[in-house]
């Protein structure tokens, strides 16, 4: 017999009620519950950094969280952050600096470098290295992602 709670989450702007496993992670309840699939699950240890979103203003790892931990948070997924037709300036950064190949990492790299960039406009690449050394990529060298966020943070920091 399985443990289970009513929770609430405002995901990506919307509230979403659901009744969960006490032991189902965040990860899985976005991706199997809501079908935001962006979140990607990697080595679900909290060491790649795949399923980076963000809770309530602060990047966290999903596959170490549990859904009912979530329970009255404001919950961001890479989904918030734009559209096919419509993609956030730090996509657009990510698309011109040639910051992505394989694409596995990249909405956990978008989210680490979202919630780090929204404290940090000012941000020099040593410190944008440092945000995201808890994310792994294989293909990119991590060059065009720390090129893409310095692009992104100046784009931000001209608008503002």
């Amino acid at each position: 017999m399985s443990d289970r709670r009513r929770i609430t989450i405002n995901v990506n702007g919307t509230l979403r009620n659901a009744e969960v496993e006490t032991r189902v992670h965040l990860a899985d309840f976005l991706r199997q519950s809501l079908g935001l699939t962006g979140t990607h699950l990697g080595c679900e240890h909290g060491v790649c950094g795949a399923c980076t979103i963000i809770v309530n203003g602060s990047a966290v790892r999903s596959c170490l969280m549990l859904a009912v931990q979530a329970d009255g948070a404001s919950v961001e997924t890479v989904e918030s952050l734009g559209t096919s037709k419509a993609l956030s300036a730090l996509q657009q950064a990510f698309s011109r600096h040639h910051a992505l190949q394989c694409g596995f990492c990249t909405p956990g790299m978008l989210m680490s470098l979202e919630a780090f960039l929204r404290n940090n406009p000012h941000a020099n690449a040593a410190e944008i290295r440092e945000a995201i050394s808890g994310n792994i990529c294989r293909c990119t060298g991590y060059q065009g992602i720390v090129n893409a966020a310095l692009a992104a943070a100046a784009e931000h920091r001209g608008a503002a």
